[in-house]
């Protein structure tokens, strides 16, 4: 028999981990996981403060997924992209339902990455046009693509060879303004001549899409002012621009709505996803389109193409993970549960100077932690270096004694459990996050 000790040295010494320097690695090493809890091999329970990745939407350990996936591998567990199976069928037509009203179509990949890449390449040849326009605080996947356009400085050691015409603006980021505006809707207003400024800039006819999370993620949970989506909606039709919505993170209910879009009255052209759509447990990405958009491939071919797209096991565990949302109110417990937080992180904001601003929808959020909260100076800069990382490495060290999982990344500390989360569960775990944030007050001015 295999020992612990055994495994866990074989995890270090033969497997690379993501992000990392390789040496001084200390990572959890989990036996089990259970609704919100992670449970590690010496018994040590950790509540899951960011679902993992942002994507256990329905929380750990859902044995009616395991069963759903094992009647789908009992018929068939892969055919090639060409075939039809059920559950690609099935799947199709429920986010057909559950989509905005315009888009019926899906290219199923394998994760959200992917599902960016296709939305990229599609928009490019249905537009004859090549330029993507994103913002610099925004995050869009890690494969060469993805993460040109994204503006996360994780592309920095790899942008010399980055994928061109990639185009990048400011976000309407009110805490920190990049033209001081007095309210949230001034922010929005002049992030969006921002925008178009550019747009004409680089030659309104060059520019195939626009692209924007659903919701801002690990950029920070930048709350979009309520004016912006249909300002940049507006804005793209005038120039025949496309709009990607990419709801790899906040889609599935995460927001408190089944797609943060939803928030906003507007509905994009393209939409990606992954994550929540199958809540990890088997990768999974999809690219829904316009019906504009899927009439003009009717005619002429749509090249794209992925070895396991409409994996039939996958699309499994997403028929069955939407069912058991669906059925137990997931989204609605979103919504609820999130304005809970706000309360709590509101009583916390009075007792931890450090607590400069906290953003949230539903149960996507960001405590975002500073010297000083009249001059807003970060308790850590953005993309610090590691000698400056005192601080966050702190904090990131207290939550996992305390036992907690979540993000804590600079000067942000999230909270996104799963949507299944209760009141007494973000009690307990507001009260870790409450002993790191301790921490950053002794960095106040």
């Amino acid at each position: 028999m295999i020992q612990e000790s055994q495994t866990f040295d074989q995890n270090l010494t033969h497997t690379l981990f993501s992000w990392s320097k390789q040496s001084g690695l200390n990572p959890i090493h989990i036996d089990r996981a259970e609704g919100v809890y992670l449970y590690d091999k010496a018994g040590k329970r950790y509540i899951d403060f960011s679902s993992q990745l942002m994507n256990v939407n329905i929380g750990h350990g859902d044995q009616r997924i395991t069963e759903a996936v094992q009647r789908q591998m009992e018929q068939v567990s892969y055919v090639f992209p060409g075939m039809v199976t059920d559950a690609r069928g099935v799947l199709g037509h429920k986010l057909s339902q559950i989509a905005p009203a315009s888009l019926n179509k899906t290219f199923f990949t394998l994760g959200g990455a992917e599902a960016v890449e296709n939305a990229i390449k599609i928009a490019r040849m249905y537009t004859g046009r090549h330029k993507i326009i994103t913002q610099y605080r925004s995050y869009h996947g890690a494969t060469y693509g993805a993460i040109s356009a994204g503006g996360d400085p994780r592309k920095f050691p790899v942008d010399s060879q980055g994928v061109p015409n990639m185009i990048h603006v400011e976000n309407p980021y009110f805490y920190r303004c990049p033209w001081n505006s007095s309210s949230m809707e001034e922010c929005g207003e002049m992030a969006a001549r921002n925008l178009e400024q550019v747009i004409k800039y680089e030659n309104p006819d060059s520019v195939a899409a626009i692209m924007l999370e659903g919701e801002s993620g690990s950029s920070g949970c930048i709350k979009y002012p309520p004016n912006y989506w249909k300002l940049v909606r507006k804005i793209c039709d005038e120039y025949g621009i496309l709009l990607i919505d990419d709801e790899v993170m906040s889609g599935f209910g995460r927001t408190g709505k089944m797609f943060a879009v939803e928030h906003h009255g507007v509905e994009p052209d393209i939409m990606c996803m992954a994550k929540g759509l199958t809540s990890g447990y088997l990768p999974l990405g999809a690219v829904m389109v316009s019906d504009a958009i899927a009439k003009n491939y009717e005619s002429q071919p749509m090249v794209i193409g992925l070895t396991y797209s409409a994996h039939a096991v996958s699309c499994a565990a997403a028929i069955e993970n939407i069912r058991i949302m669906e059925e137990e109110n997931m989204v609605e417990n979103a919504a609820k549960m999130g304005k809970y937080i706000e309360y709590r992180v509101k009583e916390l904001k009075d007792k931890h100077p450090s607590i400069g601003d906290f953003r949230n929808t539903g149960l996507l959020g960001c405590i975002e932690l500073v010297k000083n909260r009249e001059t807003k100076e970060p308790v850590t800069p953005w993309n610090a270096k590691p000698a400056h990382m005192e601080a966050t490495n702190r904090m990131a060290a207290k939550v996992r004694e305390a036992g907690m999982f979540t993000f804590v990344r600079w000067n942000w500390i999230f909270t996104a459990p799963p949507l299944i989360v209760t009141e007494e569960q973000i009690d307990e775990g507001l009260d870790i996050i409450s002993q790191a944030c301790a921490i950053a007050d002794e960095y106040c001015d």
